[in-house]
């Protein structure tokens, strides 16, 4: 989700040519799968169209982008554990750190929550893709 959100950010600011984005787990248990059905309704409705298969993070991942961001403490801990070198450590950034209205410290599963679980997530996401837009002008 948050690769969709940030991807249409992007774009809307005339600066897609300057970014690779891509979105992986830390798990391979969707790997190949599009995002929950009930997500893709939500993002749609905000104008996100999540079309992005589910893959797995790669070692080359921490090689080949500048910043690998994690949505939860879980996900955090696996992309360091995965990280060879102090490099790629300090590629590895929380989603939350970019969020400038909300005090969330984790983006939460939203799978469980309902409604809206999902559109609190998608709230998250459009305040921390702001930030890390603004970050990186």
């Amino acid at each position: 989700m948050a690769e969709g959100v940030f991807r249409k950010m992007v774009a809307e600011a005339g600066r897609d040519k300057e970014f690779a984005i891509d979105s992986a787990g830390t798990s391979g248990y969707h790997q190949g799968e599009l995002p929950d059905a009930r997500m893709r309704s939500h993002a749609s409705r905000r104008g996100y169209h999540l079309t992005h298969l589910s893959r797995r993070v790669q070692q080359e991942d921490l090689e080949q982008f500048d910043l690998v961001i994690g949505m939860d403490d879980h996900n955090v801990e696996r992309l360091y554990g995965m990280a060879r070198t102090p490099e790629q450590q300090a590629k590895i950034k929380r989603m939350t750190d970019y969020c400038r209205h909300h005090g969330a410290k984790e983006i939460p599963d939203p799978y469980y929550g309902g409604d809206s679980g999902f559109e609190y997530v998608i709230d998250l996401l459009e305040d921390a893709c702001e930030g890390l837009l603004e970050q990186l002008t």
